[in-house]
């Protein structure tokens, strides 16, 4: 077993509303003087590094903007020639994904800041009238 197979990676991901800049990010992560590879990104930043040291920085980060700075596993340790775009000369796999997701943010964002009860009830079955009138109701 390497001693890579021992390390993981996590992406932090900057919401729209986020206090902090990806530079001041970067930043405090340096500051917290823990033993990991810190690569900047356009989104935010990677980590890499044994576990306990990225649970650490991710819980201590987080509490600087909870509802604005998230963090999730990435795959792939900073600058792997599997993902890294400087060596395909493309962006790299999962991009447009987290493209899509970064479009959420904001939502997620106001939710963690403003959160309201919610209940679920089962839908109940539509009857053929009450379909047929949705039907007209379009057709309009």
């Amino acid at each position: 077993m390497s001693p890579q197979n021992d390390k993981v990676t996590r992406m932090f991901v900057l919401g729209p509303k986020a206090q902090l800049s990806q530079s001041e990010l970067v930043g405090k992560l340096h500051m917290l003087e823990l033993p990991l590879t810190i690569k900047s990104t356009c989104y935010g930043a990677v980590i890499h590094g044994e576990e306990k040291d990225v649970l650490e920085a991710v819980n201590r980060i987080r509490k600087l903007d909870p509802s604005n700075i998230f963090t999730k596993d990435r795959g792939f340790p900073p600058g792997d020639p599997r993902r890294c775009r400087a060596k395909r000369g493309a962006a790299r796999e999962g991009f447009h994904q987290l493209e899509k997701e970064y479009e959420l943010l904001e939502y997620v964002c106001d939710a963690l800041e403003n959160p309201e009860k919610v209940s679920l009830e089962e839908p109940g079955k539509v009857t053929p009238e009450d379909f047929k009138k949705i039907a007209q109701e379009c057709e309009k």
